[in-house]
């Protein structure tokens, strides 16, 4: 179990960075051993991850330091480990980062460019949906037995997330634009105040640079076997 959040926020407004905060605080009781961010600012990604959770990470890296100008755009991993606290998120590839809740393969690692045919730096199975991106193709469609809540930071400012059905994800809207956390007790806890909305499963959904939602494209029923909602 670990906690994801995306957040795309224009023209910011007073006790925004309060509800992100609280967000990716309340997040952390889905995962206490490490916290990672990746926020865009100055056109470029910067990530920052850290074994320690998020109350405490926050106090070391406050959420108005990934602010650029008024805006705000991110992601943060909250994780639980069941093994060690290395191989944290988010993953970073040249034009995004991901951060992903869920299981992709439960093989041994040193069999995964064998099984897979993807070459991983890490042995963190989250890695294997990076490669995924990175090679053009569909999570839905390479991995319909895992179970897979991601939301990627692309350098154009593009947040794009997803769900199969077997991890959650919800949204909510607030003024000046979205947040997206795993659970609507989340955003409960968080005291965000706004109406929450479960992300519909196996649909690529991406928020664009104003804000608006966009359902990039939705998958066959073919894509979603195996998948529970």
């Amino acid at each position: 179990m670990c906690g994801v959040v995306g957040v795309q926020l224009f023209d910011m407004a007073d006790g925004d960075i309060e509800k992100v905060t609280r967000v990716i605080a309340e997040s952390g009781i889905r995962g206490l051993h490490a916290t990672g961010v990746t926020y865009l600012k100055g056109g470029k990604l910067h990530t920052i991850k850290e074994a320690m959770p998020a109350h405490e990470f926050l106090l070391k890296h406050p959420v108005e330091n990934f602010v650029d100008g008024n805006n705000l755009t991110m992601i943060a991993h909250c994780r639980y480990s069941t093994s060690d606290i290395e191989y944290n998120q988010p993953f970073d590839s040249q034009d995004f980062s991901i951060v992903h809740n869920g299981v992709i393969s439960q093989e041994l690692p040193e069999n995964w460019e064998r099984l897979y045919g993807y070459k991983t730096e890490t042995k963190n199975d989250s890695e294997l949906l990076l490669r995924t991106v990175e090679a053009g193709k569909s999570p839905f469609k390479e991995w319909k037995s895992s179970s897979i809540s991601a939301i990627e930071l692309w350098n154009d400012n593009r947040l794009r997330f997803y769900r199969n059905g077997k991890r959650p994800m919800c949204l909510t809207y607030i003024q000046t634009g979205c947040i997206i956390a795993s659970t609507v007790d989340v955003f409960t806890r968080a005291e965000t105040l706004a109406p929450v909305e479960s992300v519909t499963a196996g649909c690529y959904c991406t928020l664009d640079d104003l804000g608006g939602f966009i359902i990039e494209r939705e998958v066959s029923v073919d894509d979603l076997q195996d998948c529970y909602y």
